[in-house]
């Protein structure tokens, strides 16, 4: 028969049994991961372009044609004598856009394949496609606001920071 003392000295054995057996040595992994930097999609368009380097792409990206020199002249004068360059290039911008020869899609266009109108866009004045964030989220707008069209997609384009750099 088991006496009390046995009992709690066979208790203390398996006690003791379980902990000194339960411990085991764990398995480290390591995992050979290399560090990414990750940047936006236009960060590597760092440098400035220069008036007549905007001047001369904007023209060609709203209409299609070559510059003048003269206009390209009259351009450079409109931009220097106004001391914000932001809002000279928002002025030049809106007087090409109120030009009978600048060619736009049509509202018809936009809206009836609104994806191949973004990635043009971006074609056109970033020189890039767009990522699929930008995408999505540029398709909703244009379904979501019957009141926008596609002079107001390149106001926007050809005023953002993105396209005074490259």
């Amino acid at each position: 028969m088991l006496t009390s003392d046995k009992i709690a000295i066979l208790v203390l054995m398996i006690f003791s049994l379980q902990i000194f057996s339960s411990c085991t040595v764990e398995d480290n992994y390591i995992y050979e991961i290399k560090e990414q930097t990750i940047l936006p999609v236009n960060s590597e368009k760092d440098k400035d372009k220069s008036n007549v380097q905007y001047i001369s792409i904007l023209y060609t990206n709203l209409f299609r044609k070559a510059m003048s020199p003269n206009d390209m002249l009259d351009a450079l004068r409109a931009i220097e004598s106004i001391g914000d360059k932001q809002i000279a290039f928002d002025i030049l911008v809106s007087k090409y856009m109120n030009s009978d020869e600048v060619v736009l899609p049509t509202e018809e266009e936009m809206r009836e394949d609104p994806e191949k109108f973004i990635r043009d866009t971006y074609k056109r004045f970033f020189v890039r496609q767009p990522t699929q964030a930008e995408l999505t989220w540029m398709i909703n707008y244009i379904n979501s606001r019957p009141e926008v069209n596609p002079e107001h997609f390149y106001f926007a384009f050809a005023t953002s920071n993105e396209h005074f750099h490259y």
